[in-house]
Formats: structure tokens, sequence, C-alpha cells
């Protein structure tokens, strides 16, 4: 997908309200169903984290939010116009004004930063080299890595290469930014860095941010709204507070790190991850 917006492109045209409405969304991975039917919306101008431990279909809703997966139905409505109806062309057009940060970065080794930064607008516009030039130097100094488009990705920390991807995902300025586990395997102060950095872009720029992360203190930092979702399913959906103050059971094993009950029967084994009971023990 692309990782930024075209600056000669129209906005979305956003409603005053949400930025993002999912309606009654399934994603089906063969036989097997992730998504069992999400529903929430992403108010234009806030950040939303969604949350979840692994497994629990968090990664899989964002996929499928940014085109990478297809639903089996639902609908996935970004400002006016219903994304999963779109032809591949229609999203891909789409896609230019969203900007994602993965996971590890996904730079690529083998450019400098700089090139990194520039890839989407070489890609995407008809933008004059001297311009896209400025544009990265711009972009890179927004995330507090100016003077460092000549490094290579195996140059930089764990945190630069995070910041490095975060300034490629808004070179073409994005209307909404996506981000997949943006602290993942950074220290405890070097992930407070890139908290900041998400408070800072959402005031500098007024975009809607979303993000995906089971790291609880970075979600109560920067969120305006949360989900938490489990095994599929929307089990919270409120600001932070409401969170907070759930009674909900799994809402509560989650916050307070309650750890599942211990398994010891094979059986209750087989039936956690299957759902069927072995012949022989029926």
């Amino acid at each position: 997908m692309a990782t930024g917006l075209n600056p000669a492109h129209d906005s979305f045209d956003l409603p005053s309200g949400p930025a993002i409405v999912v309606k009654d969304l399934h994603v089906n991975y063969g036989d097997r169903e992730i998504l069992h039917g999400i529903n929430f919306e992403a108010p234009a101008g806030e950040t939303l984290v969604i949350l979840g431990g692994s497994g629990s279909g968090k990664s899989t809703l964002l996929r499928t939010l940014v085109g990478l997966e297809h639903p089996t139905r639902g609908e996935i409505w970004i400002g006016n116009r219903n994304f999963v109806a779109m032809s591949e062309s229609e999203r891909d057009e789409l896609r230019k004004k969203m900007g994602m940060s993965f996971q590890g970065g996904a730079l690529f080794g083998s450019m400098t930063v700089g090139d990194n930064v520039a890839l989407p607008l070489r890609e995407h516009t008809k933008l004059d080299e001297s311009t896209i030039q400025i544009i990265v130097r711009l972009k890179l100094d927004q995330v507090g890595l100016s003077g460092f488009e000549d490094y290579m990705p195996a140059q930089l920390s764990g945190g630069m290469k995070k910041r490095a991807a975060i300034a490629r995902a808004l070179a073409m300025d994005p209307e909404i930014l996506f981000f997949d586990e943006p602290s993942a395997g950074l220290d405890p102060i070097i992930a407070a860095g890139i908290d900041e950095l998400i408070l800072k872009l959402k005031k500098a720029f007024r975009m809607t941010i979303v993000v995906v992360t089971h790291e609880l203190a970075s979600a109560f930092l920067i969120a305006d709204r949360m989900i938490l979702i489990d095994k599929g399913n929307i089990v919270a959906y409120g600001t932070p507070d409401q969170l907070r103050a759930s009674t909900q059971p799994r809402v509560r094993q989650f916050l307070d790190r309650v750890p599942e009950p211990e398994i010891t029967d094979e059986i209750d084994y087989l039936q956690m991850l299957t759902g069927e009971t072995p012949p022989d023990k029926r």
C-alpha cells in the first residue's frame, strides 16, 4: 500500500463526526472466522487505540482497515466512502491519503533514510526532486531526525528506525495515520519518546490516528478513545476513563494483568485450542 497522501489529491470530505465507521465487520482466514461482527467509530481528529492480547484479532482488524485483508462481509466507511465496496483501483487511490507505520519499521535496508522517506513522493507525485528533498528534510525534522537523511537503516537504533518509518508515513501529509505496535521492542524511555511524538503529531496536524498496541501505559497516555478486542469481538469501547472504570470481567482481567486460569487437563487444553473434545475422551 502507499505510505502517505498525495498533496495534490482532494481530502476525504471527512464529516464533523467520525473519520472511520466500521459496521458488522467479519473477516475469515479460510473457514475460520477471526472477526465476528465488529462495530465502532473513530472520530475525526482523535486518536483511537485498539487494545488486545496476542491472537485477539487486533492486527487483523488493522490490516482490514488499511485494505491488506478483505472482509467476508461488513462495511468500512472512510469519511463519506465505503472502502469495502470500492474497486481495487479506487482503494489504491484512497490509500494514498493514509499513512502507515509498520511494527518493525519496514524500512528498505538498501536505501538511505532520506530515500526511504522520499519513496512515496517519487512513486505517487510528480514533484520535482528539489521539492522532494525539501519535504524529506522537513519530515525528518518533525520526527527528531534532522540531518540523518544520508544514514542507512542499519546505522540507526531501534527508536530511530521507528521515527524514520513515521517520517515516511507522513511524507504525503496523510489525513489518517495508522500505527502497528509503535512501542514494540523499545525500552521504556525510547517508547515514551514515541508516545510523545504521536501526541505532538496529532496536535500539530489535527489528523486522525489509529494505534494498535498491547502496551497499557502507552495506550492510556495517547488515546482519546479505546477499543478492547478479545477473541475477535469488541468487549469495550470508550474513553480511557471509561475503560478504567469498567467492571466487565474481561476488561478487568486485561487491565489488571490477570493470567488465564492454569490448564492442567488435556481435554480442557484441546477444547481451548479447537473447541473440540478428543473422540476417545467423550
